[in-house]
């Protein structure tokens, strides 16, 4: 059972849930991989809060984690699935032939002891191997996908995403995005097959505040009960709303906002937008 949901023995647990993580095989992360990685709360170079809500949680090291795969025809064996504190997908570390160890987002169905490869030519289409677009059949699943070649993996990280590959039309290659987005990626850019594993991930439930401080998040004001300098919603006399449409600090639409810039090159190579959970439609 990896989602463990306990008695009500108190307010904090009788609406938690927690993660056993049953597919985390090593407990202890590769000295080698680990990085320093210092606090911003979110403030900028300035010291100007930039991102509200941030500040505090438990004290963390980056794992060095090989976005490109770039290790090519070099056989690799799994030694153990490890929990990864900055990201919600579990990490596999890898050891090649030549004794190098790196660390890859672990896919969905992965064991101990699996030989992984990755090229940029024509391999094994086997869950785990990582190759360009060009080479991977039609209608599997893939991760950690570029949007440019030789960039890294940038698309479908978080624990339980997958896109589908589609179909390919000369140096273009159709994927399926799991937001329901149809986009056009380089048939040079490599992606992983298979589908990142942890999925269970998005069932926990926190239960109590103190479960989101240890994760560096504090709380929130509304923006309603703000300052009308503060917020847009903010200001009036008593619970006043407006009549306004909620919206977020700077303006934007809260449901359904456009957040993209409407000049961006790769717009073109977005085929189909994804649709508006609120209102299903397609956003711009």
């Amino acid at each position: 059972m990896p989602i463990r949901v306990y008695k009500r023995t108190s307010a904090g647990r009788r609406n938690s849930s927690v993660n056993l993580h049953a597919e985390v095989t090593k407990t202890t992360p590769e000295k080698t991989l680990l990085r320093r990685q210092s606090k911003t709360a979110g403030r900028n170079n300035q010291g100007k809060i930039t991102v509200w809500g941030r500040g505090g949680g438990h004290k963390r090291r980056y794992r060095a984690i090989d976005w490109k795969r770039n290790l090519d025809g070099i056989p690799a064996k799994v030694i153990g699935i490890e929990y990864d504190p900055n990201r919600s997908a579990h990490l596999a570390l890898l050891e090649y032939e030549t004794g190098e160890r790196r660390y890859i987002i672990a896919p969905k169905g992965i064991k101990d002891g699996e030989v992984l490869l990755s090229g940029r030519t024509r391999i094994e289409p086997k869950v785990g191997n990582c190759m360009p677009l060009k080479y991977i059949p039609t209608g599997l699943n893939v991760h950690c996908l570029e949007m440019v070649a030789g960039k890294g993996g940038q698309l479908c990280r978080a624990a339980g995403m997958s896109a589908r590959l589609t179909n390919r039309e000369e140096k273009w290659a159709t994927i399926v995005m799991p937001s329901g987005e149809l986009r056009q990626v380089s048939v040079e850019c490599r992606a992983t097959i298979g589908e990142v594993g942890n999925a269970d991930h998005q069932q926990v439930r926190l239960g109590k505040a103190g479960r989101s401080r240890h994760k560096g998040r504090k709380p929130k004001t509304r923006g309603m009960v703000r300052n009308h300098y503060d917020h847009p919603l903010g200001g009036g006399e008593g619970k006043s709303k407006g009549g306004r449409a909620p919206a977020g600090k700077t303006g934007v639409f809260a449901k359904g906002g456009r957040t993209r810039k409407r000049k961006l090159a790769s717009n073109k190579r977005i085929i189909r937008r994804r649709r508006s959970k609120r209102y299903g439609q397609l956003t711009l």
